[in-house]
Formats: structure tokens, sequence, C-alpha cells
């Protein structure tokens, strides 16, 4: 039982990883990016290749992965958002979605379909924790999307550039009127989010192995942690993914691993009937 919970955690912990990743960017800029998960599949195949063909430690590869993802997240925001900021109809959604496809796309035809180990971990045995068996890089990733989670909710309010970021995301035209640069604000979003995936993809990789469509898999499930956890949360984010990590492993050994997904929804379903803006969120009302 002990192992299955620390499977469900470590699982869980990666979709908690994305989904504070959404909510980093969605706070600031008012945009859901459907391509961030796709920052920890371009970590894991940086990992990869500075792993297996240039032979670095893992402390250069985990900054050298940050320094991509931040440049990738850059080169997004101000492709693909920017320009239609102010157009009106979402039109964000349909370009980040566009990006997850042409990063999937690009990793599919320079590494191929096949999944690739990470050098990093292989030859890790399991540990004995608290009665269950656990993976070393397991326990890291769970440290890490907890360490991560408390940091960026305490930094976003705490500090100057974390308020302006909520004050922005309450009242884009009101934080101008105030002198928030919202446009820095955004881009700066999207280069931290970007690092902090990229930066884990050598961590997740090890588990998943590094495969083209990695974003794909996790994007999914990482929304659904952040539909229960509660948009703009970082709290609910980090909680909505251990808890969909456990129903999901938990669903997979009793019901069996048909059930793992349709469990998940089924909870999705019943939390946004019952709490519509997830178990952290807040309602917000508009005075007409």
């Amino acid at each position: 039982m002990i192992t299955t919970i620390w499977a469900g955690l470590s699982v869980g912990a990666i979709y908690a990883i994305v989904a504070v990743g959404y909510n980093i960017v969605y706070i600031a800029s008012r945009v859901f990016n459907f391509a961030q998960a796709q920052f920890v599949m371009i970590g894991a195949f940086v990992a990869l290749q500075a792993g297996s063909v240039l032979n670095l430690p893992l402390w250069v590869t985990i900054l050298l992965c940050a320094l991509v993802g931040a440049v990738i997240g850059a080169l997004e925001e101000f492709l693909a958002i920017r320009w239609l900021r102010g157009r009106g109809a979402h039109n964000e959604l349909v370009t980040t979605l566009g990006v997850a496809t042409l990063l999937s796309g690009l990793a599919l035809v320079l590494f191929g379909s096949e999944p690739n180990r990470i050098s990093y971990f292989s030859d890790q045995a399991p540990l004995d924790l608290l009665g269950g068996r656990v993976l070393f890089v397991e326990v890291l990733t769970i440290l890490g999307a907890i360490v991560i989670a408390v940091a960026v909710g305490v930094i976003t309010k705490r500090t100057m550039i974390g308020l302006a970021s909520l004050a922005t995301s309450e009242d884009r035209e009101a934080g101008a009127l105030r002198g928030i640069n919202a446009g820095w604000l955004a881009i700066g979003a999207f280069v931290l989010a970007g690092a902090l995936l990229a930066a884990l993809g050598p961590l997740v990789g090890a588990k998943t192995f590094a495969v083209f469509n990695l974003g794909d898999l996790l994007a999914v499930k990482a929304f659904v942690a952040l539909a229960i956890g509660g948009f703009g949360s970082y709290k609910g984010a980090a909680i909505g993914g251990f808890v969909v990590g456990l129903v999901e492993v938990f669903s997979a050994r009793f019901l069996g691993s048909e059930w793992q997904n349709i469990t998940v929804f089924v909870l999705l379903l019943l939390v946004l009937l019952i709490i519509p803006n997830g178990v952290f969120g807040r309602a917000t009302g508009r005075t007409v």
C-alpha cells in the first residue's frame, strides 16, 4: 500500500509541477498556455543529449535545461502571444496549442518516436522509505513539486513583482495606470515557467523517458489537477496534482489500468459540479 502511495505521489508531483507552470503564466498574463507541458519534454531531450553525448554533470544539465526553456518561453510569448493581445476571441488559446504541436512535431522529427532512456539516475536502486519502496529520483520530484509550489506562492504574495502580477491579473488597464509594465510581466512569466519546467525535465525524463509526446500526455492531467485545485492557486495546483496522481494509481491497482483515466475525469466532473471554481479557487464577481 505504501509503495502505491509513493507511486501516486511521484506521478502527481509531475502533474503538480506542470499545473504550477500553468498558473505562473495565467496569473501574470491571463493566458492559458497549452504548450506549457511541452517544456518538460524539451528538458528531457536536452538532458538526453547532455548526458549521453556531452557527458555533462547533472547540475550543469539542469542549468542548461533552464536556459533553453527560458529562451523558448520568451520566443513563445513574443511570437505567439504579444501580437494577438487585445484582439479578443481568445486567439492565444489557438496559438499556444499550435506551439505545443510544433514542439512535439520537431521532437518527433529530430529524435524519432521511440522512448529514450536518460543516463541520469539510470542505475538507481529502490529505497525502503516509510514502509514502501520508492526511487530516489521520485523523492526528488515530489520534493521539487512542493518546494516550487511554496516558493512561487510566497514570491507572488510577498514581493513587488508578485503583487504586480496579481494586480495585472485582476485589471490589466488599472495596473498599467499605476505604472505596471504588463508586457514585461507577461514575458517574465513565460520565461520563468519555461525555465522551471525544463529544468525539471531530467528528473521527470528519468521516470517517464524522453519521448516526443511526453508533453501531450502530461498536459491533460495537469489541466485536471489545476481545475480541481483552482485556477490562480499554487497550493491548489500542487494538491490537485497529487490527488490526480493518487486517484490514477489506486484506480489502476484496484480497478484495472483501463479505469485510471476514467476515474480521474469522473473526479473532475464531480468537483466542477460541486465546486465550479475548484477547491482553492476564488469566485469573482463583476458589477455591470
